[in-house]
């Protein structure tokens, strides 16, 4: 660097209190959707809010540094350290801690697995490596919200390097246009992928960059106006972005495809308010007052803190915690908030040389450290003794898709095991899929008898055309794409099976007249008409449509072969055996040999039955090998065991080697 060029140095922004203000109103509603999310249903857009304030801001020091004396990627990385450290640090340590004294061994494995993800920024990642049927509740994650952190510091590396090659090579010039081409990449990545791959969409970073470069577009634009220049339309735009975010907050729930183009109502309005500036009325005197600046301020360790204080209060309770809980959890969060940001975020903030900047990534490596001994069992939760050990590692004993081959049929992902005759299409659910082990198990030790065995799949998922929930527009198309195959001459036999209890043992009836049914809500529908499975005349429409479909194949010439229910419930769910509180001793009962299959599921057991010899379709029964004629049901071994991993489905280790009545199904005869 020749001697009179002045070092390089980051130029910040006036500080805007409305920016404050529109932070405040994002955290807010993330944190009224967590706690009360039937008041709340679009509170998860407050995300979305942040990643548009940190593109503006981020983007606001970059383009100034890059036109005064130049970008310092030192003083910038070391900034964001001190501004994302101080108040991460001991979240995700007090989180730790409090998971080993609560958490099951498995859980707490996975939390350590977290705190790794987490320290790396990678947990975005993670989350969505892990994403799928039966990964853990959402609500059971301690640290799930930092996947939104992982993205922001993602997009730190990767926004600076852009922009300073762009800078380099075409001058201030060309920043709009490469700015523009990285966010309608993004944007197109994120509307073709929400239906299909909704959970890459939603946490991958290249399908989220645009929200983030709307933010920097936005800061450029601020940039090349002059000083003291009014803003045209400053009132009605503060006033249609407010509206904008009001309108994502009321029309979008958890069940729409977001991102995609939803994610416009949120980003957009964030957008017209920090374009309307200090200058609008709205953004002065509400963004502006002082309630909304002082949680604007507390924001960051208000977003970090809430989280893992709902999730524990759920772990703990074991359902959704009572609404005066989550109340007590949502002011403790805001106490914390302000007590780090006081004495934790602002001295280490205000603090002169790189000391604390290196001592900051010191207890960052030291987190990620002791999260990995958790997460190899090197270090085990406190409720760890060998019978809540093994209760915790039934639940993980689940074989699917195990080594089998992954194949794409009609634009579908389908696992296929062997190859040759018989061709079998297994359509179904995870009760379907449960029996891959017992598959993957005969082409190993009889391969002779397995011919190509196509499991096309879905969680929740039940092989009935037209029975959708709205949550998961995957499920029709992949049933719509996978039929006219089952159809075809590629296939001779099509199994169909579902956890038929869980559709149609509806239990009782809602009493409110004419409520709308929400995305998790199945429905038959026929044309335009909607026939609830609870709360309507769903459930005989439905056995009706199976049956429709049995009569079609059986029309086409195929072996059609249907699985009846296995017995589900409370009763068979291994983690029922665990006694005690989380927050003092907890014991694991020894499991009964049987329970008792309800009344109801034998209902829907023999109606089933009755519908396949009506149509003439194959019969596997797996209640025939687990029930007594009595109706008692097995639900562990002879060694007391439990056989199922929850609630409802088999464990692999049982199926693989007991679940001899599906093998007519899906082999030739000896």
């Amino acid at each position: 660097m020749p001697p009179h060029q002045a070092a390089p140095h980051l130029l910040h922004p006036k500080y805007r209190p409305d920016i404050d203000g529109l932070r405040a109103v994002a955290v807010v509603s993330v944190l009224g959707f967590h706690a009360f999310p039937s008041m709340v249903r679009g509170g998860f857009i407050g995300v979305d809010i942040f990643f548009v304030i940190s593109g503006f801001l981020i983007s606001t020091i970059i383009f100034g540094s890059l036109g005064g004396a130049g970008f310092s990627y030192r003083e910038f990385y070391e900034r964001r350290i001190r501004r994302i450290f101080p108040a991460l640090l001991p979240v995700m340590a007090t989180t730790f801690a409090f998971g080993w004294y609560v958490l099951l061994s498995d859980e707490f494995q996975q939390l350590g697995k977290h705190l790794v993800a987490s320290a790396g920024f990678v947990s975005n990642l993670v989350l969505w490596d892990e994403s799928g049927y039966f990964d853990t509740a959402a609500e059971a994650k301690p640290l799930l919200h930092l996947w939104s952190l992982a993205v922001e510091e993602q997009f730190y590396i990767f926004w600076p390097v852009l922009l300073g090659l762009v800078w380099r090579w075409k001058g201030p010039r060309g920043l709009v246009f490469w700015m523009s081409v990285a966010a309608g990449l993004s944007f197109v990545l994120n509307v073709a992928g929400v239906h299909k791959y909704a959970d890459a969409t939603f946490y991958s970073p290249l399908s989220r960059i645009w929200e983030l470069a709307a933010g920097a577009l936005l800061a450029h634009a601020g940039l090349r106006r002059l000083p003291g220049t009014r803003v045209r339309g400053a009132g009605l735009r503060s006033l249609a972005g407010l509206v904008l975010i009001g309108l994502g907050l009321a029309m979008i729930q958890k069940g729409k495809a977001f991102p995609g183009w939803w994610a416009l109502l949120p980003i957009l309005g964030a957008c017209l308010c920090i374009s309307a500036g200090m200058g609008a009325w709205l953004n002065r005197m509400l963004l502006g007052s002082r309630p909304l600046v002082w949680i604007g301020l507390i924001s960051y360790p208000l977003y970090l803190w809430h989280w893992p204080l709902l999730a524990f209060a759920r772990v703990v309770e074991g359902d959704t915690p009572m609404r005066s809980v989550r109340v007590a959890a949502v002011a403790a969060s805001v106490a914390l908030a302000w007590l780090t940001y006081r004495f934790i975020e602002q001295p280490i903030r205000k603090s002169q040389g790189t000391a604390a900047v290196r001592w900051l990534g010191v207890g960052m490596l030291v987190l990620a450290a002791v999260g990995a001994t958790a997460y190899a069992r090197l270090l085990p939760p406190r409720n760890s003794n060998a019978a809540l050990q093994a209760i915790a590692s039934v639940g993980s004993d689940w074989g699917y898709p195990g080594d089998m081959k992954l194949v794409e049929i009609e634009g579908q992902k389908v696992y296929r095991v062997g190859e040759g005759k018989p061709r079998v299409l297994l359509l179904g659910d995870s009760h379907v899929e449960q029996y891959g082990p017992r598959a993957i198990e005969l082409a190993r030790a009889e391969p002779e008898r397995v011919g190509s065995l196509y499991f096309a799949t879905r969680g929740s998922c039940p092989p009935i055309p037209e029975l959708i929930k709205d949550s998961d527009p995957a499920c029709p198309a992949l049933r719509q794409s996978l039929l006219p195959f089952a159809m075809g001459p590629q296939i001779d036999t099509v199994v169909l099976g579902g956890c038929w209890a869980c559709y149609f043992d509806v239990g009782p009836q809602p009493t409110s007249a004419g409520a709308t049914p929400g995305p998790d809500a199945y429905y038959l529908r026929q044309g335009n008409v909607r026939h609830l499975l609870r709360g309507g005349d769903g459930v005989e429409h439905s056995y009706e449509a199976l049956a429709a479909l049995i009569r079609r194949l059986k029309a086409a010439g195929k072996n059609v072969v249907l699985v009846l229910n296995i017995p589900v419930g409370g009763e068979f769910e291994p983690k029922n055996l665990i006694t005690g509180s989380r927050l003092g001793t907890m014991t694991a009962r020894p499991s009964t040999p049987t329970a008792a299959v309800t009344a109801s599921q034998q209902a829907i057991h023999d109606r089933l039955l009755g519908i396949a010899q009506q149509t003439g379709a194959t019969i596997v029964d797996p209640m025939a090998a687990l029930c007594t004629p009595q109706g008692q049901c097995l639900r562990s071994d002879a060694q007391g065991v439990p056989i199922y991993k929850d609630i409802s489905h088999l464990r692999a280790t049982y199926v693989k080697q007991f679940a001899t009545f599906l093998d007519p199904a899906i082999t030739q005869p000896k």
